[in-house]
């Protein structure tokens, strides 16, 4: 199974300058555990997460105060829609981390997590059986 069946095609994106708060409610409000972080002065593609943010809370900063520039990962590892399930998990395996934005063209075309891996998984498990 390719990444491009099983990623999540609505990804949430936010600016640096949005507070943790702000990143918080629209990230609960999509139910997603990540969203894109675009930086129009910068070039590149980040991503928070939602470990990131709890990291933040953890060590006492003000979410209200905390911007997402600020907690943003920017050494990104990516995928392609093309790439398989398979692949997708080892990078996340190895990396340590359980998403994985999808660039196809240079821009972002979904995110994959471990959810949709496992999802992906169980679907190809019940074909098989059935």
């Amino acid at each position: 199974m390719l990444v491009r069946d099983a990623m999540s095609t609505v990804i949430l994106t936010l600016g640096p300058a949005h507070t943790l708060r702000q990143a918080a409610c629209l990230m609960s409000g999509r139910r997603v555990g990540a969203a894109v972080v675009l930086d129009p002065d910068h070039s590149g593609i980040g991503i928070l997460t939602e470990r990131d943010i709890l990291n933040s809370i953890g060590a006492g900063h003000d979410p209200d105060r905390e911007s997402v520039g600020a907690h943003t990962t920017n050494n990104v590892v990516f995928c392609t829609p093309e790439a398989t399930v398979a692949e997708a998990a080892e990078a996340m395996a190895i990396g340590g981390f359980r998403h994985l934005i999808v660039l196809e063209d240079g821009g972002p075309v979904g995110i994959v997590s471990v959810r949709d891996v496992i999802r992906s998984w169980v679907r190809t498990r019940r074909t098989i059986a059935a």
